[in-house]
This record gives C-alpha cells, structure tokens and sequence, in this order.
C-alpha cells in the first residue's frame, strides 16, 4: 500500500514539474511621469518556464483605457513572447490598473499584471534624445512645449 501511495505521489509530483509554466518579466509596469497624448505604449515579457506549450488564452482589462496585444500562438518550452499593453495617455492624472492574463497553466491559470503612472502637464523626462541626456522639466502651456534644464 505504502509503494502504490508512492507511486502516485512520484508520479504527481512528474506531472507538475513537466507542465506548462508562465513566468514574467515583471508583475508591475511602471509609466512613472508622462505627458497627455505621449506614447502608451508598454511591452511585457511573457516566457514558458516549463515542458509544455503554454498558451494565453484571453488577456482582461480592468477598464478601456487599457488595451493588450498578444499572439494566441503557443510558447514553447523556454521560449518567450510579447504582450503589448497600451494605456491611453489622454487621461490626466494617477493610474493604476489591472490586467489578467490567462493561460493553460495548471498551477496559476489567472496571472496578474499592474500598470502605474501619472499623466501630468508637467512631466520629468530622462529621455536620450535630450541634449547630454540631462533630466528636464517639460510643461505645457497652451498647446507650447517648453524645456527646461533641472538645476
């Protein structure tokens, strides 16, 4: 009897661990500061941990500022995907929504995401493409953009 419990419990435990697994490369995107109308545009890393193909089968919005991307191709075992997320940068002020990402695996079927940010006039930017890539302060003041150096 203590061999036939064994048994299923290996045999269990085999199961578990030749699954399918998902696995992000973050659980929180942070947009931090950004301008109204800038980019809204995130990507995350998806990738299949485990034996099996994994498969996202339906991605879920907590509202309709929030719009995801992804393929319903399988990912195969150590492979990985993209999900594009997309927030509509034309609402003013904080954020913080959820996304549910549902996929076939069998230890976390419902996986969730948080996206963060504010959408502010004023936003602080240390984008590349500003000279010596120095941080700025960009406001807008009647539809002119107006740089200035942080002191």
């Amino acid at each position: 009897m203590k061999k036939i419990l064994a048994g299923i419990l290996f045999l269990g435990s085999m199961a578990a661990v030749s699954a399918q697994t998902i696995a992000f490369d973050r659980t929180v995107i942070d947009y931090g500061k950004v301008m109204p109308g800038s980019d809204g545009q995130r990507i995350l890393t998806v990738k299949n941990t485990g034996t099996q193909p994994l498969i996202i089968s339906d991605i879920k919005a907590s509202c309709g500022c929030t719009t995801p991307q992804w393929s319903t191709d399988p990912i195969k075992p150590g492979g990985s995907a993209q999900i594009k997320v997309g927030y509509d940068t034309n609402i003013r002020g904080d954020f913080r929504k959820l996304i549910e990402v549902f996929s076939n695996d069998p230890e976390n079927g419902r996986s969730v995401v948080w996206i963060q940010g504010n959408v502010s006039d004023e936003a602080l930017s240390t984008d590349s493409k500003t000279p010596s890539g120095i941080p700025v302060t960009v406001q807008t003041q009647e539809k002119k953009v107006v740089k200035k150096k942080k002191k």
